[in-house]
């Protein structure tokens, strides 16, 4: 495209010519982009192959290239009327799916309804294109309470976290009913696509808490760069990888036999974690260089485990440094962490870096949120996160001040739409 957005070709205005439109048959949308011709007239062609589908077996977000900005809300449902959350959760399809094609949470636009109606799109992402924006919902366990005959429904592996040493969390920063997590490479379609949809469950949901991130912290593709951490460390070099079909069956697609009778709507879906982990970032940078290294088990500048040269060298517990003990100590957070001392846990990770301002105290409120996805969390992260807790050096410069499980549901058919499964 010139200089014409797709969300301005595909947005249906007062006065405005209609050039492009994203028309919805049986809930699936059909996209069209439009460009400029040589006599300058508006043409309209095919929809862009590079964005992210939207609908297939598994939703989208996941095993997605991770993209370099977050948006991510939990809600509280603050209504007892079943039929208007299944209402709203078809509503956000709609809206979600015209999104992340690039135009307008509806087809009235950011002028559709005339002067004397609240606009149908807030209109901050009205001149930008889709931005490779993915959005993904999920349930929380509060929302399989008695409120909405839901309780037989909740797979059993849904259960709120159990406590784990160090732990310091803002009630305010954890749980919640349903989430949003919706990822971009421009931050500002991110944050439209979250307002939007919170906007359209007005009366029916409310914020509770939400996280913005720069700077993804994980590769979900071959063909990324692993990313950095706000302690300047290479992260998640030994993630999942999308490519990695056969182990993202076994550690995180939620398989039909985890999920029997009323529950198997969960099938083909995923569990996600959410801790933000705040970094004192202050005492860290004052901390040497070589500890630094001890602590993580991997070496700063090129990622590589200590004691090897490149960065994705297996790990070698029994390599020994110049001091004859061995490389990465038996405390690292590689070591910890690593499949090998977890009877072969692994998970898909897919953190943000933060920064929320400072504490008031002269120091910046800053460090990862993460984000997890896996098969179950409680028999995956919670070992996990169990021996991290007890034993990881990490912990003098950490603390995790907020967390969140919930259950992400499996990727929509062509005349599907969220909640239509979970409701019916």
């Amino acid at each position: 495209m010139t200089d014409l957005s797709r969300r301005r070709l595909l947005g249906v205005g007062a006065g405005a010519a209609v050039v492009g439109a994203v028309a919805g048959v049986g809930g699936a949308y059909a996209a069209q982009q439009g460009s400029e011709g040589s006599d300058g007239s508006a043409t309209v062609g095919q929809a862009d192959e590079a964005d992210v589908p939207f609908r297939g077996a598994h939703q989208s977000g996941i095993i997605t290239p991770a993209q370099d900005r977050m948006h991510f809300v939990a809600l509280d449902v603050v209504t007892e009327d079943r039929a208007a959350v299944a209402e709203m959760l078809k509503a956000w399809t709609r809206a979600a799916e015209r999104m992340t094609v690039g135009a307008e949470a509806a087809p009235g636009g950011v002028v559709g309804g005339g002067p004397y109606r609240a606009p149908e799109d807030t209109g901050e992402a009205y001149d930008l294109d889709a931005s490779d924006l993915t959005i993904t919902i999920g349930y929380g366990p509060s929302l399989f309470d008695d409120r909405f005959g839901l309780a037989d429904r909740r797979p059993a592996a849904l259960q709120d976290l159990p406590g784990f040493v160090g732990d310091d969390l803002d009630p305010g920063r954890s749980g919640g009913d349903l989430c949003i997590q919706a990822c971009a490479n421009d931050p500002q379609v991110a944050v439209h696509a979250v307002r939007n949809l919170v906007r359209m469950g007005f009366g029916v949901v409310s914020v509770r808490w939400s996280q913005l991130g720069f700077g993804r912290t994980s590769s979900t593709t071959r063909d990324q760069v692993t990313p950095r951490n706000m302690f300047g460390f290479k992260d998640g070099t030994n993630n999942l990888k999308a490519e990695d079909t056969a182990a993202l069956s076994e550690h995180v697609w939620v398989q039909p036999a985890d999920v029997p009778g009323d529950s198997a709507w969960m099938a083909g879906g995923s569990y996600l974690v959410a801790r933000r982990i705040r970094m004192h970032i202050e005492i860290w940078d004052r901390t040497t260089l070589q500890e630094q290294q001890d602590i993580i088990g991997r070496d700063k500048g090129e990622g590589a485990p200590l004691g090897q040269k490149a960065e994705f060298d297996a790990l070698d517990f029994a390599t020994k440094g110049a001091d004859g003990k061995p490389a990465i100590a038996v405390d690292a957070h590689v070591a910890l962490a690593h499949e090998s001392r977890l009877n072969g846990i692994r998970i898909l990770r897919r953190g943000y870096n933060f920064t929320d301002g400072s504490d008031g105290l002269g120091h910046l409120d800053a460090g990862l949120f993460f984000i997890g996805f896996m098969r179950d969390a409680q028999k995956q992260f919670v070992p996990m996160q169990r021996a991290l807790a007890a034993k990881d050096g990490l912990n003098e410069y950490i603390e995790h001040t907020g967390s969140a499980v919930f259950a992400c549901p499996p990727g929509l058919g062509p005349d599907a739409h969220w909640g239509q499964d979970l409701f019916s």
